[in-house]
């Protein structure tokens, strides 16, 4: 039974990214918003509350969440600065993604969290 429930947690995790593909194709806004909602995080909070029922780690993870949205938002402000400079976007999709590693590593050094993913 436990495959079964990953499995639908596989489907439905990847339907929320698909979909907010196909819609971004007829609607950008539509699209962004969307992609912009945190629906992973939401489902992945409920996910760990209904395995641990432990709220202590939902409020810790709830936290995390949003200490390390700060850096991947250099992720939105990079891209489309060097998109609009006539940069091709594999190369600019690229230095965005580092920048954005980098302000992680920046961000989780500064935290003091850096021991704890490593």
């Amino acid at each position: 039974m436990a495959w079964l429930q990953l499995l639908a947690r596989l489907l439905l995790s990847g339907s929320l990214v698909v979909g907010a593909g196909e819609v971004a194709k007829k609607n950008d806004v539509f699209g962004a918003l969307i992609a912009s909602l945190p629906l992973i995080s939401i489902l992945t909070i409920m996910w760990l509350y209904n395995d641990t029922g432990d709220t202590e780690k939902i409020s810790q993870f709830s936290m995390d969440i949003f200490w390390l949205v700060i850096p991947s938002l250099l992720l939105f402000a990079t891209l489309p600065f060097l998109l609009h400079r006539g940069i091709d976007f594999w190369p600019a999709f690229t230095v965005s993604i580092v920048f954005t590693i980098l302000a992680y590593v920046v961000g989780l050094k500064l935290a003091g969290g850096f021991q704890t993913l490593v």
